[in-house]
């Protein structure tokens, strides 16, 4: 890129270099939009409880079948800046609500699909930016006084995991797997609120989905040294060690001279009193189980076996944690800080045993009761992809069971939202006499797109079902949404947070108006 030629006579001056393209005026919209439009067209398959799934073939061979948005997006190797921006999106949904990213990908896509239809008209992009704020004021407005409290009933709750699991490998016929999303939270819950990163899962490797269970406490993959170790414990007392129950090491080398055998099994006797000695340390506290982030010394081991205690090594420093926080107990960085004040409890401690094509396999199940703090959901079946994707829908789930009881107020599915914003939109649009009042407009026909897109998904005509449903709405039956099987009815059974849709919806629109700032698009790459 150079600068014109001003008539002096001197040569113009480079600024870029010449395999450099600059896209300037409305051939910049038309490249951003037809991006996002791209972008939203390929979600838009993927929306709701009748979407289908995308298979992903990475290029080192792996195959990823899912579709879950965030997995979506995050597998694809995006160039165009635009689409980046709804990568960013996505991520941005994601890591604040853990639900919602197909959702909020397609009203993001329609924003600039109209967007860009009423620039090729001539409106200026800050007016269209300030009729989509505008717009989005009043969707805000109505989505918080049209949402309600979950309080009380619980069975909302249930239906909030479900709804986030529907389409999802996790999305069975019964609540089972709701329940047990929901059961877990709830355990794990302090004065109401529950974090989801207290519960756990795990691959039971075995049975199928109906087999998944919830454990109050956790489970370990457990590599036993010692065969008569106890494999079943009742209530007992816990030791959670960060140390080594080992000889330690000095840090200099030393050489030591041996003259006789009798030097030689006096210095064997030392190390073995030595190890003792640390075992008596143990016994003394009155542990029932003692568990250590590092390595235990084999006949250390063997005497607290003898003694019927427990014993298992080499977990990660993570696990060790849970322990501690879940049973009380305070941490052990070293021996001489041993007592029976840092002990925990669990209410049981049992070794499971399974038999699999790569052998034999131990699991440590460890529960500590009902006012634990954490918990553990264990998925059956096997241990592939489709496992995968269904403790990716179980995830999700988590996600939006925790911020509804944070927030307590839920919002409707089936686009019944969407549809009442956007007649909540057209109606303040009424009174806009500057040409905001067309941004307005095209934001409510944005946001009508999400029950066009779950009706068509179903089989259903897109346009029928719209019209039936804006119809339903003006005569006063504002719950009513895009049901199941692509018809017009009360929506009683979809719930979702609605953080989740108003984080949806800001996000969207904040990722729109931002693209529509851009007058020039310049690429070093020439494309």
């Amino acid at each position: 890129m150079a600068q014109p030629n001003d008539g002096s006579g001197r040569a113009p001056v480079a600024i870029v270099r010449p395999t450099t393209s600059v896209t300037s005026g409305v051939a910049v919209t038309q490249k951003l939009v037809s991006a996002a439009v791209a972008f939203g067209d390929l979600m838009r398959g993927t929306f709701g409880p009748n979407g289908l799934d995308k298979m992903m073939y990475k290029t080192n061979g792996e195959t990823a079948v899912t579709n879950d948005g965030a997995k979506i997006v995050a597998e694809l190797l995006v160039k165009h800046p635009a689409a980046k921006a709804f990568v960013q999106l996505a991520e941005s949904q994601e890591n604040a609500c853990g639900d919602g990213v197909t959702g909020c990908l397609i009203v993001a896509s329609e924003l600039m699909r109209e967007a860009g239809r009423l620039l090729e008209r001539g409106l200026h992009p800050l007016v269209l930016i300030e009729g989509y704020l505008a717009a989005q004021s009043a969707t805000n407005e109505h989505i918080t006084n049209a949402s309600e409290s979950w309080k009380g009933d619980t069975g909302r709750l249930v239906n909030v995991a479900k709804t986030a699991m529907n389409g999802t490998s996790a999305d069975v016929e019964d609540n089972s797997m709701a329940n047990l999303v929901v059961d877990a939270l709830q355990l794990v819950a302090r004065d109401g609120v529950a974090d989801y990163e207290d519960v756990r899962m795990t691959k039971r490797g075995q049975g199928n989905l109906a087999d998944s269970r919830l454990v109050d406490g956790l489970l370990l993959d457990a590599n036993l040294f010692l065969d008569r170790l106890p494999r079943h414990l009742e209530a007992g007392t816990l030791l959670a060690l960060t140390c080594p129950l080992d000889q330690e090491n000095t840090t200099r080398d030393a050489e030591i001279e041996v003259e006789t055998a009798d030097q030689w099994m006096a210095f064997i006797d030392a190390k073995e009193d030595l190890l003792s000695h640390k075992a008596k340390q143990i016994l003394a506290t009155g542990a029932t189980a003692v568990f250590s982030a590092e390595t235990i010394e084999p006949s250390i081991a063997h005497i607290l076996a003898d003694e019927g205690v427990f014993v298992l090594g080499g977990l990660e420093r993570s696990g060790i944690e849970d322990m501690a926080r879940a049973s009380g107990a305070s941490m052990c960085d070293h021996l001489d800080d041993l007592s029976p004040e840092i002990l925990g409890h669990f209410s049981s401690l049992q070794i499971e045993t399974s038999e699999s094509l790569d052998g034999r396999r131990e699991r440590l199940c460890l529960q500590f009761g009902e006012h634990a703090g954490i918990a553990t959901i264990d998925v059956g079946g096997g241990d592939g992809v489709a496992v995968e994707e269904v403790i990716r829908g179980l995830f999700d789930a988590l996600r939006s069971v925790a911020n509804a009881m944070e927030s307590t107020q839920l919002v409707r599915g089936g686009g019944c939202m969407h549809m009442g914003a956007a007649l909540a939109i057209k109606e303040a649009a009424e009174q806009q006499s500057g040409r905001e009042r067309l941004a307005m407009e095209a934001y409510a026909r944005a946001l009508e797109a999400v029950p066009s897109t779950l009706a068509a998904n179903a089989g259903a005509d897109r346009l029928d079902s719209l019209l039936a449903l804006r119809s339903a709405h003006r005569q006063g039956q504002e719950i009513c949404g895009i049901g199941p099987s692509g018809s017009v009815e009360p929506i009683e059974e979809a719930w979702a947070p609605a953080q989740t849709l108003l984080h949806s919806l800001d996000a969207a629109t904040e990722t729109a108006c931002g693209l529509l700032r851009v007058d020039q698009v310049i690429s070093a790459r020439g494309d």
